[in-house]
């Protein structure tokens, strides 16, 4: 009785594990960040600035807004200002008054931004508005050194800087969360199966019919009108769990690198595959010609090639009908494949029909 009790809960558990919360593999439609974008003055660096005449317009720009005149002729060729972009993500429902974190990066010839501190710039959004307003010392984490005989060593980024709670909402951004009569849920990755496993799990813990599936990526589900229990609702079903079906069978390349990922749904039909690979070394070896004293000749170098084929014998594998992915591993280990070589051993098995998953190389 106990064995029971016992497999039973190991059952419970294992199913347990694979269910995950509705919040973590779907998003509510409208609910999403915006990116703001600005450009801005960096000053107080120890004369690692800019020195392009567009940081000059700038700064004289500046000083203009702020009442200080410079005479025409002047150029403030200052190397402790430094022009940078800003750029923010401004997080759904965020509201006057709250902070944001900025980053500032380099735009023109400066050296390093570190120790830099960045003046008052606006950010605005996609409509051109601007919808919050950053200022603050950056940190950087890279750092850049040179000696007088050229000689230079840098060490991460010095280019970019992070100012930690650096800019200021102004504006709200509309919102459709609270406009319209029902909530739609998108999944971060499309599927329908899974788009049917949410709207039954919804169905059953808040009744018949109150959500729909609309296509694999959207689950449409009846909400309140009053704000207040639409924003209850949200959190019920963002904390309902199911259990998302899984991916389909993919082959992932990436022929820059070597990298090969399978996942656990790729199967290879029956199929015979042999691979070897022919190495060719050609080294050289040259000899040096000496005349006799008294021929009136002179001393030559000949060269000598000697050139050596060698072909590996790996042995032929067989894959059997429904084989998995443990079994693909350990036969192309088997026979001491190395990436490149498992690559074109799996375009091989798709080019014949073999290989049942979606091949992609990036």
């Amino acid at each position: 009785m106990n064995k029971i009790l016992f497999s039973i809960a190991l059952l419970l558990l294992a199913n347990t594990a694979q269910a995950e919360r509705i919040k973590d593999i779907a998003s509510i439609a409208g609910v999403r960040s915006n990116q703001l974008v600005g450009y801005g003055l960096v000053t107080g660096l120890d004369k690692t600035g800019d020195k392009t005449k567009f940081t000059g317009q700038s700064l004289r720009s500046m000083m203009g807004k702020l009442g200080l005149t410079l005479p025409p002729d002047t150029d403030p060729k200052s190397k402790n200002v430094a022009l940078v972009s800003i750029h923010a993500d401004l997080p759904a429902f965020a509201k006057p008054g709250q902070k944001i974190d900025v980053t500032a990066s380099s735009i023109g010839d400066a050296k390093s931004l570190r120790g830099g501190s960045l003046l008052m710039s606006p950010l605005r959004g996609a409509d051109g508005n601007v919808y919050a307003v950053a200022q603050g010392n950056l940190v950087v984490g890279g750092l850049s050194a040179g000696g007088q005989d050229g000689s230079k060593i840098t060490v991460n980024n010095p280019l970019v800087g992070r100012v930690p709670n650096g800019a200021t909402v102004e504006r709200i951004v509309p919102s459709s969360f609270d406009q319209s009569a029902d909530l739609v849920f998108n999944l971060n990755s499309s599927d329908f199966t899974t788009a049917q496993r949410m709207a039954d799990s919804i169905n059953k813990a808040l009744g018949a019919e109150t959500a729909q599936a609309v296509d694999a990526t959207s689950v449409s589900v009846r909400a309140p009108v009053n704000p207040n229990q639409r924003v209850g609702f949200a959190s019920v079903i963002e904390n309902l769990e199911l259990a998302p079906d899984d991916a389909p069978a993919k082959v992932i390349v990436n022929s820059r690198t070597g990298t090969v990922i399978i996942n656990s749904k790729v199967r290879v039909q029956p199929a015979a595959v042999s691979h070897g690979s022919l190495t060719v070394t050609i080294s050289e070896n040259p000899q040096v010609s000496q005349p006799n004293p008294l021929s009136g000749g002179s001393t030559v170098v000949t060269p000598q090639s000697n050139v050596s084929v060698k072909e590996d014998k790996n042995h032929m594998f067989v894959f059997n009908p429904g084989v998995s992915l443990d079994e693909i591993v350990q036969a192309v280990n088997g026979v001491g494949a190395g990436p490149s070589d498992l690559v074109a051993i799996l375009e091989a098995l798709k080019s014949a029909g073999a290989l049942r998953a979606e091949l992609i190389v990036i």
